[in-house]
Order: C-alpha cells, then sequence, then structure tokens
C-alpha cells in the first residue's frame, strides 16, 4: 500500500459548491481516503472489521458500519452500507501501458511518411523550423490536458471537459467529431494495410487485407483492457528500437559509413536549406507559403499526442501515471520526429525525385529514401515491417480511441446510453461495434469512383484534432478560472501544468490561425471551389454540430463559473488507497525509465 500523506492539501478539506448535470447547485463535503484511513486507524472500529480495497479496478473506501463514500447526489454510483462497487470501465493500464500508449499515439505514418512533403516544400531548414514551432503549440496542449486528466481522470476526458467546463452543446459537437475522425481514420489504416504489404507482394487483392485485418482488430478490441495495453506497449517497443537504431545508422551515414561518404551538410548547401516554396512564382513568398503548408503538415502529423486523455479513465493510480506521461510528451518529439527530421534533411535532397514517387505507399517515405541512397539493401525491408506493425498499431488505437470516445458521450448523456453498457471486463462492446463497422468504408479505396469520396471524408475529419486542441485550450481556462473563483490554488493539484494560463492562450491563438488558413491552397493562384470546400466542410460540420445540440438541449452557450462542474468523477478517484506501484525488479525500473 502507498505512503499516504500526513497532510490533507487545501482543496481536499473544502466543501465545494458545484452542479448537478440538470444545473441545481449542490455542495459536497469532500473528505479524501487519506482522512478516512486516518479515521479507520483511529477508531479501528469496534468489530475490526473494515473494507479498504486497493487494486486497479478502481473501487471505492467503505467500512463495515456504512459507507464512507463522498456525501453528493444521489445519482452518483456510490453503494451504501459497506458495498464496493467496481468501475464500469476496468483501470487496468499500467505506468508502462500509459507512457507507450501516449508514445505510440505520437509515431505513425505521419512521421515515416507524411513528412515527405514538408521536406520537399520547404527544405530541411524550413521542415525543421515549422515542426520545432508546431512543439510548442503541443506542449502547451499536452501541458493543460495533463493538468485537467490527472486531477479528474476520466475516460475520453477532453470531450468530457469541453461539455462540463464550456457547455454540453460544444462538448457534443467536439465529441461526435473527435469519435467520426478515429472511426474515418480506422477505415483509412485499413486501406493502407495491403498497401504496405505490396513492397513485398501483391498476390493477394487489397479487399482481402481489408476483411482480414478488419476482423482481426475488432476481435482484438473485444478484450480486456489491459490486452489492448500490453499489445500497444510491445508494438510501441519496436518503434522506439527502430528509431533510436535509424537514429545510430543515419549518425554512422552522415559520418562517411554510406556509399555517398561523409555527407555532412552537403545538402544544405546543394540543393539548398529552404526548398522551392509552393504557388508563389517569387521565391520568398514561395518559400514562406511552403514554410506555412510544411506548419500545418506539422500539425496534422503530430495529432495524437492528447491520446493520454483518452486513457485516463482505464488507468491504475492515473494521479501518478498520467503526469509521467505527460511529462514525456514533449521529450519524445524531441527525440523522435526533430532529431529524424533533422538526419533525414541531411541525407535526403529536397528535389531527390523518390519524395514524389507513387511506385507504392511506402515508395515516398524519407526513412526508406535515406536508408536506399546510403546503400544499404536489406534494411528498407526491415523499416518496412516497422512500418506495416505500425499501421496495425494504428488501427488497432482507432477502434479503441473511436469507442472510449462514444463511451464517454454515452456516460455524459449526449449518446444514446447503450453506448455506456460494457461487459463484465470493462469493455464498451456496443460502441467497439459501432465503430469498428466504419472500416466497410475502406473498401471505397479499391472501388471504381470510391478513392475520391474516400478522400473527401479523410478532408472532413482532419481538422477535428484541432478543435480537440483548442477546446483543451479553452477548456483548461475556464478550469483555471473556476480553481481561482473557489479559492483553490493551483499549488495543491497533483500536476501543475507549466507557465498557464499563458500557455493556453497561446494555443488557442495559433490553434484558431491554423484552422483558418489550413485550406489557403484552394486560394490561390486561384480561387478553386472543390478544394475549398475540401478544406473547410470539416468547420463548417463542426458549427452545425454545435448550433444543432444547442436547439436540442436549449443550454446556455457556456456554464457560468458558478455551475462549472469539477467534481463528478474526482471525488471516487481521491477515495482510493493505491497499491504501491514502485518498481523492484530491474526490468521495472528499466521499463518505469523508457516509458
Amino acid at each position: 500500500m502507498g505512503q499516504q500523506n500526513d497532510e490533507l492539501t487545501q482543496y481536499e478539506l473544502q466543501s465545494f459548491n458545484s452542479s448537478s448535470s440538470n444545473g441545481v447547485n449542490k455542495t459536497y463535503n469532500y473528505i479524501t481516503a487519506d482522512a478516512e484511513l486516518k479515521k479507520l486507524k483511529k477508531k479501528e472500529y469496534e468489530t475490526g472489521s473494515s473494507s479498504i480495497v486497493v487494486d486497479g479496478s478502481s473501487r471505492h473506501l467503505h467500512g463495515s458500519h456504512g459507507s464512507h463514500s463522498v456525501s453528493g447526489d444521489e445519482d452518483e454510483p456510490y453503494v451504501d452500507q459497506g458495498v464496493v462497487q467496481d468501475a464500469e470501465v476496468k483501470r487496468e493500464l499500467k505506468q508502462r501501458h500509459i507512457g507507450m500508449i501516449a508514445l505510440g499515439g505520437t509515431i505513425g505514418t505521419g512521421l515515416f511518411i507524411g513528412i515527405s512533403t514538408p521536406l520537399k516544400n520547404a527544405g530541411p531548414v524550413g521542415s525543421l523550423i515549422a515542426y520545432l514551432f508546431m512543439a510548442t503549440i503541443v506542449f502547451s496542449v499536452t501541458q493543460s490536458l495533463g493538468e485537467m486528466a490527472t486531477f479528474i481522470p476520466v475516460t475520453s476526458s477532453f470531450t468530457v471537459f469541453s461539455s462540463r467546463f464550456i457547455s454540453p452543446s460544444i462538448g457534443a459537437a467536439n465529441g461526435y467529431m473527435y469519435w467520426f475522425s478515429w472511426a474515418i481514420t480506422f477505415a483509412l489504416e485499413l486501406s493502407v494495410v495491403g498497401q504496405i504489404i505490396q513492397f513485398w507482394t501483391d498476390a493477394v487483392p487489397l479487399s482481402a487485407w481489408i476483411v482480414i485485418w478488419w476482423f482481426i482488430l475488432t476481435i482484438m478490441n473485444m478484450f480486456p483492457v489491459k490486452f489492448y495495453g500490453e499489445f500497444e506497449f510491445w508494438v510501441a517497443s519496436i518503434k522506439v528500437i527502430a528509431i533510436m537504431g535509424f537514429l545510430i545508422y543515419c549518425l554512422c551515414m552522415v559520418c562517411g559509413a554510406g556509399v555517398t561518404g561523409p555527407v555532412g551538410f552537403r545538402y544544405w548547401r546543394n540543393p539548398g536549406p529552404w526548398g522551392p516554396g509552393i504557388i508563389s512564382s517569387q521565391v520568398a513568398e514561395g518559400r514562406f507559403l511552403g514554410w506555412v503548408s510544411s506548419l500545418i503538415n506539422a500539425a496534422f502529423t503530430y495529432q495524437g499526442t492528447e491520446l493520454v486523455g483518452i486513457t485516463a479513465g482505464e488507468a491504475a493510480n492515473p494521479r501518478k501515471t498520467v503526469p509521467r506521461a505527460i511529462k514525456k510528451v514533449s521529450f519524445r518529439i524531441l527525440i523522435f520526429y526533430i532529431l529524424s527530421l533533422f538526419f533525414i534533411g541531411l541525407l535526403v535532397p529536397f528535389d531527390d525525385p523518390k519524395l514524389s514517387s507513387d511506385d507504392s505507399y511506402v515508395s515516398s517515405s524519407p526513412f526508406i529514401i535515406a536508408i536506399q541512397n546510403s546503400g544499404t539493401k536489406v534494411l528498407p525491408h526491415i523499416f518496412n515491417a516497422v512500418i506495416l506493425s505500425t499501421i496495425i498499431s494504428a488501427g488497432n488505437s482507432n477502434i479503441y480511441v473511436g469507442s472510449r470516445v462514444m463511451f464517454g458521450l454515452a456516460k455524459t448523456k449526449l449518446a444514446p446510453r447503450w453506448f455506456g453498457i460494457t461487459t463484465k471486463h470493462g469493455v464498451p462492446y456496443i460502441a467497439v461495434l459501432f465503430t469498428s463497422a466504419f472500416g466497410a468504408l475502406a473498401f471505397l479505396e479499391v472501388s471504381s469512383g470510391g478513392a475520391k469520396a474516400f478522400n473527401w471524408l479523410l478532408n472532413i475529419v482532419g481538422v477535428a484534432g484541432f478543435f480537440a486542441w483548442l477546446l483543451i485550450s479553452i477548456a483548461h481556462v475556464r478550469f483555471i478560472q473556476t480553481l481561482e473563483h473557489r479559492g483553490i490554488s493551483r499549488d495543491d493539484l497533483p500536476f501543475k501544468a507549466a507557465l498557464m494560463p499563458w500557455l493556453a492562450y497561446y494555443a488557442i491563438f495559433f490553434m484558431i490561425i491554423i484552422i483558418i488558413i489550413q485550406g489557403f491552397t484552394a486560394f490561390a493562384p486561384t480561387f478553386n471551389g472543390s478544394d475549398f470546400v475540401a478544406a473547410y466542410i470539416s468547420v463548417f460540420l463542426f458549427f452545425f454540430l454545435w448550433v444543432s445540440f444547442q436547439l436540442y438541449f436549449r443550454c446556455k452557450l457556456y456554464w457560468s463559473l458558478d455551475e462549472v462542474d469539477i467534481d463528478t468523477d474526482r471525488r471516487d478517484i481521491d477515495a482510493i488507497i493505491w497499491e504501491d506501484s514502485a518498481p523492484k525488479t530491474f526490468w521495472d525500473r528499466f521499463w518505469d525509465v523508457v516509458a
């Protein structure tokens, strides 16, 4: 059993005013598990039978003489008379699982394949600056999410936060947009698996690979969440080993181990560091627009860093695991993205024709091109296998994330309640099957005329992640304002975000700018109506959903600070005494550092 603090923090002894879902203010006398533990130890109860349940299943603290749960809303699932109740989803994701899921959400096809476009448009230096700049926004968003998700660790946390801290209509629009983006992305991953395998052979048709992996990934998500965590842990480990090995390989090639001899900064001098740019014939203007396009590409590439907020509701000891995962996001971005882009810019010139190759899905991957240019013959096949495992992992995560977002919507009464039904192992199986069903859209990619419709769907959901980041930052500003309104110091929180609220305002400003300009190529060199609709239909969809849910719920445009709910789903977490999860063996300590 973990060591308990002898002193209670200020907010743990305070009576809070919060609002229930119907807007009626109630007062909760908040008492932590520490206080209850002291009370049990002090009184030792005459019968000597008290029940303190400590495990990874998120259970409440009760004594044999009655409930020691926090007083609150009659509708909330607290059990009286000493009965211990399990959470509907199981808290079975360990520290190493959470860390690697957050890492796996960051490393994907956006890194292995997507960075070819910014490299050829903005050059090695321009693209590097764009990715560094977007990394600052990612740092801000993850810091905001970490502070809220640690304080209120709930499944699909940031969609829940936008509903509680801003308004139900905003939360519903955010949740459905985000869910739809992952459901459609699942179809994309299914359509890509076969294309990755075509690097070796095309003996099996793409439609067959879609069916095979559709079935496998759906079945995998019907198992308890600890199996998902274990699978993602090992696949993410493969990514880490592969990228670290690639960085060491690149260093050797730059220093002269390859057939090209010592490369150094050769390609930064010729063809140059900045790239040709796009659209404009004027060099300076074209390069700037190329850099802007790289900025937007970087924003798309970094999407997935917020996945730790989805897993918070299934994390064992979230007050410890979630902050650690959040703190390492920026470090991982610098190591895996920035260093990879730096070395690729040294080994692949921006005018390399293979960057525009369409021979296979991975033929334009800068990673494989760098290996081919250096004359290593077997390694491209190994790296293609790494990319294949990444796609499979991504498809698995798509179903998981989409189902948990739908589960979160159902639990906040923003979706039909049957999406909140779980198996005895805590799997929201209806939400899993419903999200998985959208994998059928992958067949559009192999049907006559369907590829164009499929690309339109991808354009629709592409901006959903931008809205999620924007609303995370807005929700965090509201969260900070609510804490100040209640006289709660952020110094007493389990995790305090850095440089707040200024970083949140910084992220809000630039995310609004990026949402507005992300389709700028539709306006130049001449206006293209089709490209405009494809780029901005997701923006119109978000506002359509927002207005529709606003009319449906007939709620306020935004909650007042008195109505913001920061109590639900927090008090039961604070009433848990967690096992001491400190690493004991060598491998436990090793993965504790890595993950």
